[in-house]
């Protein structure tokens, strides 16, 4: 009978040698790794028959399987589980490449922009597809906010934040506003709200709405219609993403019925998000391997995040999605080293909620 679940402690140390030999192996040149390769490269002097009685106890707990066209092994997804979690030996990014990271992502610009940076980034370094998630905007503050009358029934409210990105958005109004009007509600803003987060500057003038309905004044009524959709939260690029053409040549992920389901999967962008905000608030580096992630066109592939942080807050995560047979111990440091090059950039240009 089959043992559904083996954890790294119930491994002996020549069935973790020869497991983390064997996924090396596979990782580097995709075929499947027989007993007689194991023998010349694991480094163990036992013979080729005990390597083959360690290799069925390996397979018969759920961490490897034979290919029925060959007489090799290759690893599944709790092989590579195992892999990652107990026998992966992490080689930090050398320091002119982190060096070249930062320089690739200088301070100063804006926040999407920086992202959209991080992105790239992270996919031609890795070779796959690079994913990031935008912060919430009314998590941000805001610098200066300014109206333009559109037409009778509609104003140009323009925000600048303090992360130096400007936003334009149209809104509707039940009256005509003129010139001064408009000047006045913008003045009555930056004066008394700017350095406050969107969602609180809302917030704060909503409730005095309430309190003060009946009785308030002409321009606390004008700035509340305005400020109210202004400020509302605004429905956007909630996640970037890019490389996701460097999947079709990834030789694991050829088939096209498969690459049609995942890129379906990328279109809607809401479940990656989902999976990415699974990991906002957890330290470190996180590997899902295939089914791990619970979407279903997604267990042919690992998904590597790592979250970026500026101030002391977590921003977002940062991450790449490529075939499960990718080169753990390259991927993580290069994503843990663009996630903090990332962090770092915005703090640097103070781009920060």
């Amino acid at each position: 009978m089959r043992r559904k679940h083996t954890s790294p402690s119930e491994l002996d140390p020549r069935a973790r040698q020869l497991l983390r030999t064997l996924i090396a192996r596979h990782i580097e040149n995709g075929e499947p790794v027989g007993s007689q390769t194991l023998a010349r490269h694991a480094g163990l002097d036992v013979s080729p028959a005990t390597i083959r009685n360690i290799l069925s106890d390996l397979e018969d707990s759920g961490l490897l399987t034979a290919p029925h066209t060959s007489a090799g092994r290759v690893p599944t997804a709790q092989g590579y589980r195992v892999f990652v979690d107990s026998l992966l030996q992490l080689r930090p990014l050398p320091e002119h490449e982190v060096t070249r990271l930062r320089e690739q992502l200088p301070a100063g610009g804006g926040t999407q922009s920086l992202l959209g940076s991080a992105s790239e980034l992270v996919s031609a370094m890795t070779r796959f597809m690079g994913v990031v998630s935008v912060p919430r905007r009314e998590q941000f503050a805001f610098r200066y906010i300014d109206f333009v009358a559109v037409d009778s029934q509609r104003v140009m409210a323009i925000l600048v934040f303090a992360d130096n990105e400007v936003q334009n958005r149209l809104i509707q109004v039940r009256r005509p506003y003129d010139a001064s009007e408009l000047e006045q509600v913008a003045n009555y803003l930056n004066v008394n709200f700017a350095g406050r987060a969107v969602a609180d500057i809302r917030a704060t003038l909503l409730r005095e709405m309430q309190v003060t309905r009946s009785q308030m004044e002409s321009l606390m009524a004008r700035t509340v219609e305005l400020a109210e959709q202004a400020l509302a939260p605004e429905e956007g690029d909630d996640m970037l993403m890019a490389g996701q053409a460097r999947l079709i040549g990834v030789q694991d992920l050829s088939d096209l019925d498969r690459l049609r389901e995942l890129f379906d999967t990328f279109s809607r962008k809401r479940e990656i998000l989902q999976l990415l905000e699974r990991t906002v608030r957890a330290p470190g580096v996180r590997v899902f391997i295939g089914e791990e992630t619970g979407l279903a066109p997604l267990e042919g592939v690992s998904l590597v995040t790592a979250p970026y942080a500026a101030d002391g807050r977590v921003l977002g995560v940062l991450g790449v999605i490529g075939p499960t047979r990718m080169a753990y111990d390259r991927i993580v440091p290069v994503v843990q080293a663009t996630a903090e090059a990332l962090g770092a950039a915005l703090e640097r240009g103070g781009n920060t909620p």
